[in-house]
């Protein structure tokens, strides 16, 4: 006898597949059959040095994701659902990737007519018009697209951290595509397109505090709340399964994290080292501050502290990684070591909020506290402390909470109509049953352990 699914379960309905699938088949076609625009030629020479950095810097961001922040995120979470945190992952970049090329970078790097300042048109879809010689800057098009699709890899997938254990992989996939176009698309062009009202405001977002790590934070703790706690939160959680897994992941990221500050200086030149430096020295601090932290109120130094510290250091130094110097980014790594430490302790244990792997208290608050720190640490000289030049304390600030707070409420308004639309479509948690049994086997039919 052969048993239907109903739409909801963990599985779409063949006849929805179809009309997905006819769907997007019918879309690349019109696009494709749109008339073709003429191959620009930049105005820019080629800049082979730039164009190498670049391309290492590519393989950085991607490393970050896939395998880093997957084994991160996958040693926190029980034996029984390390397997469903991987396939998130690498799912979530393939998916964002085909979405990037279809879309993602037109909106996000378009043109965009009269919404210019909002979001971009449709003159990139599927790189139409992108050919070997279309520039971006002193660099190829090609690559500048490639490097901003990690961004839009490893975005979503922070999110992760706030539902491991208990979402459905449909509702994940239906959630992970509709956020990145209607979520990261716009934000990234507020913030980094020449024509984002963001941009002209004067806001300094070096290489993602708005646009990755507060929109991917408040994001998670939206689908957390949507969510609700895993079953025994927070008195009954089993500790993280393997922290050496967790580790190994940590030092991906910070391996990573290089091309993530470094390249988004777009050039192989003092910039990008002294993000490098930066970056560094801030992940070192805050990973040092968030041990000692650990060491004071556990009376034990622990190795997912330690990481996690890392984590919080280089997500606050994102946004200030070309902005400020060696001394700034002392105090911004030990501010991120003591501030996201305690807004763990506050959202886990004061408001009880099952955001499972910290993604707000790591990414959310980190990303901002940068955002704002730079009003007060830009350096004209990065040698040492000092006022960015145009930039004062009082208007700069301003600027910089204004991004805050427009990326904060776009990305918790949006988020929320995309979980109720994915709720009414799918579902969004799994039954109790799976939940116990764990993802791996009740979902995925496999085990992450044969013991």
């Amino acid at each position: 006898m052969t048993v239907k699914r109903k739409w909801g379960g963990n599985d779409m309905p063949k006849t929805q597949l179809k009309v997905v699938f006819w769907g997007l088949l019918a879309a690349t076609l019109g696009v494709l059959l749109l008339p073709s625009q003429a191959v620009a030629q930049g105005s820019s020479t080629l800049s082979e040095g730039n164009t190498a950095w670049l391309l290492t810097s590519t393989a950085l961001v991607l490393f970050m994701t896939l395998p880093g922040l997957a084994l991160f995120y996958g040693g926190l979470v029980r034996a029984q659902n390390v397997l469903s945190v991987l396939m998130h992952c690498f799912t979530i970049c393939c998916l964002a990737s085909v979405l990037w090329l279809v879309v993602g970078y037109s909106l996000a790097f378009g043109d965009g007519g009269s919404a210019n300042a909002w979001i971009g048109g449709f003159d990139k879809a599927f790189l139409i018009g992108v050919g070997l010689n279309t520039m971006s800057g002193n660099i190829p098009e090609t690559v500048f697209f490639m490097f901003q699709m990690t961004f839009a890899i490893i975005t979503p997938a922070l999110i992760v951290g706030a539902y491991p254990e208990r979402m459905k992989f449909s509702a994940m996939f239906l959630f992970t595509a509709l956020w990145i176009l209607i979520v990261y698309a716009p934000i990234c062009h507020w913030v980094w397109s020449s024509g984002g009202w963001l941009a002209k405001l004067g806001v300094r977002d070096f290489a993602g505090g708005l646009v990755v790590h507060v929109s991917a934070g408040m994001a998670a703790i939206v689908v957390a709340l949507q969510l609700g706690r895993r079953k025994g939160f927070p008195t009954d959680i089993k500790p993280p399964h393997n922290p050496g897994m967790t580790m190994a992941g940590a030092c991906m990221l910070w391996v990573g994290w290089f091309g993530f500050n470094a390249g988004s200086a777009l050039a192989a030149n003092g910039s990008a080292g002294m993000a490098m430096t930066v970056t560094h020295i801030a992940a070192a601090t805050a990973s040092l501050t968030w041990m000692f932290v650990d060491w004071i109120k556990q009376g034990k130094p622990t190795l997912v502290g330690i990481v996690t510290g890392a984590i919080a250091g280089l997500a606050t130094i994102t946004p200030a990684s070309g902005f400020v110097g060696p001394v700034g980014a002392i105090i911004i790594g030990f501010a991120a070591g003591i501030v996201c430490s305690y807004a763990v302790n506050i959202i886990r244990e004061k408001c009880k909020v099952d955001d499972s792997l910290d993604v707000l208290a790591v990414h959310g608050v980190g990303g901002a506290l940068g955002i704002i720190l730079v009003a007060f640490l830009a350096a004209e000289n990065l040698g040492g402390l000092g006022l960015a030049k145009g930039m004062t304390i009082g208007k700069g600030l301003g600027v910089q909470i204004v991004g805050v707070v427009a990326t904060g409420v776009w990305a918790v308004v949006l988020t929320f109509i995309i979980l109720k639309i994915v709720n009414a479509l799918v579902g969004l948690r799994v039954d109790e049953e799976h939940e116990v049994q764990g993802l791996d086997l009740a979902t995925h039919g496999e085990r992450g352990y044969e013991l």
